[in-house]
């Protein structure tokens, strides 16, 4: 009989575990998002493998680690001009993941950031208000909790890796936009 329950007790907990994912709660998709960013503009996926010194300077401009070494910047041209790019971010806020789309404009600032898709529980996610004060800031050191960026009772664990994401974004962008040294390799 203990043997019984002990399986019992795994196949829930197997149960649990595949059913954890199921709780993620999507808002919108990669399509969704980028209409909602450049409406009416084209949008080419772009496909980039940052050089060791491209990653270890994303790394010290956002101060933060960069996972990967592949990224798809996603740039949009509106009636013939730079309508920005947006790139999506994933990470991990408490013990389960988050993606966010982070857009920024042709001036190098966040356009906006928006939520795709939120793994925790609903109750950690900010009010969408609170992204909005992303807007119109660029990498430095006020893009910072308790800084222009204001933290969020009872979700500080989303709002320190969303603002982190958004360092990242921001610190990638620079590194991307900026001309490769002179001898280097496209």
């Amino acid at each position: 009989m203990h043997r019984r329950s002990l399986k019992l007790v795994f196949l829930m907990g197997l149960a649990a575990l595949a059913a954890g994912p199921l709780r993620a709660k999507v808002f919108l998709t990669v399509d969704e998002a980028l209409r909602l960013a450049f409406p009416g503009c084209a949008v080419e996926r772009r496909t980039v493998f940052l050089t060791p010194a491209q990653k270890t300077r994303t790394e010290q401009l956002s101060k933060g680690e960069v996972k990967s070494a592949l990224v798809n910047p996603y740039h949009a041209t509106c009636d013939g001009k730079d309508g920005g790019t947006a790139y999506f971010d994933s990470h991990v806020v408490r013990t389960l993941p988050e993606t966010l789309m982070v857009v920024i404009d042709p001036q190098g600032k966040v356009r906006r950031v928006e939520v795709l898709a939120f793994a925790e529980p609903e109750d950690y996610l900010p009010p969408a208000k609170w992204y909005g004060q992303f807007a119109g800031q660029g990498l430095g050191d006020d893009l910072a909790l308790g800084r222009h960026i204001r933290n969020v009772t009872g979700a500080s664990l989303t709002a320190r890796a969303t603002t982190e994401a958004v360092r990242r974004v921001l610190a990638l962008h620079q590194v991307l936009s900026s001309p490769a040294p002179a001898g280097a390799r496209p």
